[in-house]
């Protein structure tokens, strides 16, 4: 987490400095009061899972560039951020903390905006299940790990 202070990557700590609330860092929080320590906020990648063969899943992801292709579009059909979230049936504040990448859109919502704006924001991929032979663990290994990254 970033200091809110100093820009250092470091553990942070809700602290009052004069008057204001800021996340800041150890040696950031000397300049005022500690109130708390922050907790790190899990990032989560929205994701929906379909079956399609046993041991096989088919995995959807919004794309990362998913802000950058929403606006574009929305620019392109010469829409207004408000105008756009009318005919989606969101809140216009939404559309615009997804366009500026602070919210990721829901697969459900992804589809909506992708439906709407004919550009593709889903992709799709096939996760193949791994066959185990008896005797043997699912866990994987390092020799494993490096084997993916390779790929």
């Amino acid at each position: 987490m970033i200091c809110e202070l100093c820009g250092k990557e470091a553990q942070l700590f809700k602290t009052e400095i004069e008057g204001t609330q800021l996340n800041v860092c150890k040696d950031c929080a000397k300049f005022g009061n500690i109130l708390e320590e922050v907790k790190e906020k899990k990032v989560e990648i929205k994701t929906k899972v379909k079956k399609k063969e046993p041991g096989d899943e088919i995995i959807e992801i919004v794309v990362s560039d998913f802000a950058q292709k929403i606006k574009n579009r929305r620019e392109k059909l010469k829409l207004k951020q408000e105008e756009l979230a009318k005919k989606l049936g969101i809140k216009e504040s939404l559309l615009h903390h997804i366009e500026s990448r602070k919210f990721m859109p829901s697969i459900e919502l992804a589809k909506r905006i992708e439906k709407f704006l004919k550009i593709k924001l889903v992709e799709e991929y096939i996760e193949t299940g791994m066959n185990i032979a008896k005797g043997e663990t699912a866990e994987l290994t390092i020799g494993d790990i490096v084997e993916l990254k390779r790929k």
